[in-house]
């Protein structure tokens, strides 16, 4: 019997398959020309936004989309959203990739498709608030352990991973300190006992690290931040092989799909990625240098300037060490917001990864859910701020920031 994508039916519409490019094409080629298909768009160079929610079967129910035919229903499938579904399996180098409302759709889903009551979950004691909450707080609701891991342990992973853990997650670079994870060591200590490592890549993006190549399963991503780009849209990705994504939500149950017009904008801002990312490595780097001997500095972190063992981790893993500079000023909370207030370039404001500068304090943000205790021990003082830094020129990101801690001299 042949396929019933290949049964030559005129009112049939199979979905398009994207065209391969060739291998030696560059990152940005792939990021513009990687997701076109002008001759099933009616010849459009931009692809059009799909608003319908349902979809003619031309021949009838019995044709329906779980059989590889025809588009159903916009909550299952829709060709806005497999655009930059398509860059981004491109980027990762991955089989496939599945869009989601934000990144925190994307990560429970992912969670609740892949654990089940009894499972272990084991992951950093230093990751996203919200990552944070939801392995702490819902997991165990449905019956699942979690563990979480300091960094001092995080660095021998084989040490902890055992045949009862189901699923690890890791960040590298972690938010909010920026430290830097062997990722290569992790996957091969969650292949020896059989679990699953799935990796948030947002703060590198694909352009500066591929967490597939160096053997994790899965990639999950805000693509809220640098994505998109422009803190205009809200998205998320998980990215891997197809027999892991078909498991995840893969019917929409959970609900948490992309809009259409969020994914138009969002394929529309990952032409530009490399672009942008190159100026954002450039920015952070030279900013985290300007600052780390100012007499009012506490400490800067950027992935790698920890230790002689992070620097050499990420030159290895990592093409770039991107936009993120976590800098801790003398004089705590108080002497951080006088400084933040006299930035000219900077918004101090959550989120991060768009084209604008940001600025933001973790400990009143991304993890004011922890108490003064756990704060300290994970080493976020008060005094700590977030940058994002975005795409100014870098000139007057180090003057600007230079200037503002000189006025408080």
């Amino acid at each position: 019997m042949s396929d019933p994508d290949e049964r030559q039916d005129p009112g049939r519409r199979p979905r398009p398959r994207f065209t391969a490019l060739p291998e030696w094409a560059g990152v940005s080629t792939r990021l513009v020309h990687g997701a076109g298909r002008p001759d099933y768009n009616a010849g459009a160079v931009v692809p059009p936004i799909y608003r319908s929610t349902t979809y003619h079967f031309p021949s009838g129910f019995s044709e329906a989309a779980d059989r590889g035919g025809v588009y159903e229903y916009s909550r299952l499938a829709n060709p806005s959203v497999e655009v930059p579904a398509e860059l981004l399996r491109e980027l990762e180098g991955a089989e496939s990739a599945r869009l989601f409302g934000s990144g925190m759709g994307a990560f429970t889903s992912l969670l609740l498709s892949l654990v089940k009551a009894g499972d272990e979950v084991v992951t950093l004691d230093m990751l996203y608030g919200g990552t944070m909450g939801v392995l702490a707080d819902l997991m165990p609701r449905f019956g699942v352990s979690v563990r979480f891991v300091n960094e001092r342990d995080a660095r021998t992973p084989e040490k902890f991973l055992t045949p009862k853990t189901r699923l690890a997650v890791i960040e590298s670079p972690t938010n909010p300190l920026l430290t830097v994870h062997d990722i290569a060591r992790w996957a091969k200590a969650a292949d020896a006992v059989g679990c699953i490592l799935a990796v948030d890549n947002t703060f590198a993006t694909p352009i500066n690290q591929n967490p597939l190549a160096l053997g994790a399963d899965l990639v999950y991503h805000s693509a809220t931040k640098y994505l998109a780009g422009h803190s205009d849209l809200t998205a998320g990705a998980v990215v891997g092989p197809e027999d892991l994504l078909s498991r995840i939500d893969p019917r929409g149950d959970y609900g948490s799909v992309l809009d259409p017009f969020a994914a138009y904008l969002l394929g529309r801002s990952m032409k530009t990625l490399a672009l942008r990312v190159a100026r954002h490595n450039e920015n952070g780097r030279r900013v985290a240098e300007a600052l780390a001997s100012h007499p009012l500095v506490r400490s800067v972190r950027y992935p790698g300037r920890a230790s002689a063992e992070e620097e050499e981790i990420a030159s290895r893993q990592m093409r770039g060490r991107g936009g993120m500079v976590s800098v801790s000023v003398k004089g705590g909370a108080e002497m951080a917001e006088r400084f933040l207030h006299r930035l000219r370039f900077v918004h101090v404001a959550s989120s991060l990864g768009g084209v604008d500068s940001l600025a933001s304090v973790p400990g009143l943000t991304s993890h004011r859910h922890l108490g003064e205790e756990e704060l300290e021990r994970r080493g976020i003082d008060p005094g700590l701020i977030r940058f994002s830094f975005g795409i100014e020129d870098p000139e007057d990101l180090v003057r600007d920031l230079t200037e503002a801690l000189d006025s408080l001299r």
